[in-house]
């Protein structure tokens, strides 16, 4: 067998300038114009065709959904619990009463918190009627019921501006997550207890730390709900209930661990062992002076 002979550099030259463009035939790239424009029409009609096919259906799709209200909601029926301050390592507040530095970013964070509810910033909420679930199904216009930061009593910032860190009896705001449409049953109330620091179920030595309640009892007024989502209830603020932990004396440098529940309503849940702050928070509390 003898090789190929190869071809000379300037024949391959030629060959590959005759494929990009044939002067005898008008060829490009091995196919003519027409046979172009042809190609070219089938896939801009095919492409095309998907693209109205993707619209459409992204069309029909929205038409079944509402901007104000999410479609499914099925899959969070109870709220959970936050609290203010939220301390930027874990849930874990540690200050020394009589250094001011220690509890700084505590009240400016509760100021901050509290500033919508001022009464300059509740303009447009009406006052509801106490232990009645304020329903407006049928009003396109959404009222929010106004709270008053006297519920609060002695958290309220108003009296004492430390929010009663600088006396050893610190607060902490609880509210409960937003859902749209939950209405709670019976009387819902914030309850809670101190346990060991790490996490036994065994109470705190009795007087180690004394915890009022504002309003008081702990109660969460059925008037707040239900709630209508961020579109149609722009001014819509959620109730809080005051957590203020009066600490003896006794017990500075000692850490309490403080669990909060929902309690009073059958319709809340406040045990799910895969979320656990569905229905209750708990944090830690350590004070020094």
């Amino acid at each position: 067998m003898t090789k190929e002979a190869k071809k000379p550099f300037r024949q391959s030259v030629a060959e590959w300038r005759q494929f990009v463009y044939n002067p005898d035939s008008g060829e490009f790239l091995g196919r003519t114009a027409k046979s172009w424009g042809l190609i070219l029409l089938f896939y801009l009609v095919f492409y095309g065709f998907l693209a109205a096919l993707f619209t459409f259906t992204m069309w029909v799709m929205l038409q079944t959904l509402s901007s104000d209200i999410p479609k499914y909601r099925d899959r969070i029926s109870s709220p959970g619990l936050m609290i203010s301050p939220k301390p930027d390592t874990a849930l874990e507040f540690y200050f020394n009463k009589s250094d001011a530095n220690s509890y700084a970013q505590y009240i400016s964070t509760l100021k901050k918190f509290l500033e919508s509810y001022d009464d300059s910033k509740q303009s447009e909420n009406v006052n509801c009627t106490p232990g009645k679930v304020f329903d407006q199904n049928d009003v396109a216009d959404k009222k929010a019921c106004r709270f008053n930061l006297s519920e609060l009593g002695q958290c309220s910032g108003k009296e004492d501006k430390t929010f009663g860190y600088s006396k050893g009896t610190p607060c902490v705001l609880v509210k409960m997550n937003r859902i749209i449409g939950l209405k709670p049953e019976g009387e819902p109330y914030i309850q809670c207890t101190s346990k060991t620091a790490w996490g036994a179920v065994k109470a705190v030595e009795q007087g180690m730390v004394e915890i009022n309640y504002f309003p008081p009892g702990g109660s969460i007024d059925l008037m707040y709900f239900p709630y209508y989502g961020k579109s149609l209830h722009a001014h819509y603020l959620q109730p809080l209930v005051a957590v203020q932990l009066a600490i003896n004396s006794n017990s500075t440098n000692e850490e309490i661990a403080i669990e909060c529940k929902i309690l009073g309503s059958p319709n809340l849940k406040n045990e799910d062992d895969r979320d656990k702050f569905l229905g209750r928070i708990a944090f830690k509390v350590q004070m020094t002076e």
